[in-house]
């Protein structure tokens, strides 16, 4: 499995690529946002399973690295990272990070979750999930919202709709059924794979961006104290 670690401090490199050779990874080493960048563009070898992304870089601000990767790229990031207030947390994850993992960490903690991130990230023809297994259905639809599994294409009367990696894997999941109420803590867990309580307020930002995406503000019901559910519009 090829890793990209963009960190600018080379002795933290060294001795988190050593691990991470030792458990089978192909390491390559970014000291700054440009290096990664340009590590990213297409190449004739594997494409990266996973980037570990430390924020405080030397050229640029990591959180800014972070949406120039995910423009050109589904590759997972994990941010990584001293940064542990909240409002950090939710910021990266809203700019399209798969996981936060705030300094110092559990070595086996961030190897589980660089397994986690790379396990539940689809192949390009392959969709999110449950809906895109063999024989699973390879389209939604919603009244007038079609969301296309294979390649996580989200329509709206016709009209693409622009989605986030997360926003798309929480309309997915909830369109698997239609009526069918999702406790937050289910959301959390098979969204976001974690059962952090921050995630909470992560969630309602991803609920209000969705509905404001599709311009449908009633198709995601708010289900008080339990959590949300789809209703199909007429």
């Amino acid at each position: 499995m090829r890793l990209l670690l963009v960190e600018d401090d080379d002795h933290v490199a060294a001795a988190l690529s050593a691990v991470l050779a030792r458990h089978g990874f192909e390491v390559t080493h970014a000291r700054s946002g440009e290096e990664a960048l340009q590590a990213l563009l297409p190449a004739d070898g594997a494409p990266f399973a996973v980037v570990l992304l430390d924020l405080g870089l030397p050229d640029q601000d990591g959180f800014e690295v972070c949406g120039k990767i995910r423009k050109r790229t589904t590759t997972p990031v994990i941010m990584v990272t001293a940064r542990s207030d909240t409002r950090s947390k939710i910021h990266g994850l809203n700019l399209g990070a798969d996981d936060y993992v705030v300094k110092p960490y559990d070595t086996g903690e961030l190897l589980a979750r660089i397994h986690a991130v790379a396990r539940r990230t689809p192949p390009a023809d392959s969709a999110p999930g449950r809906p895109g297994d063999a024989g699973g259905p390879r389209a939604l639809r919603l009244g007038p919202v079609i969301i296309e599994l294979p390649n996580r294409r989200v329509s709206v009367h016709g009209v693409t709709v622009p989605l986030t990696r997360k926003e798309f894997d929480l309309l997915a999941l909830l369109a698997q059924r239609p009526g069918v109420v999702f406790r937050r803590e289910q959301i959390i867990s098979e969204v976001w794979h974690t059962s952090w309580e921050g995630t909470g307020r992560t969630l309602e930002v991803h609920i209000a961006s969705l509905r404001s995406k599709l311009h449908l503000p009633a198709l995601i019901e708010t289900v008080r104290g339990v959590g949300y559910k789809i209703v199909v519009p007429v």
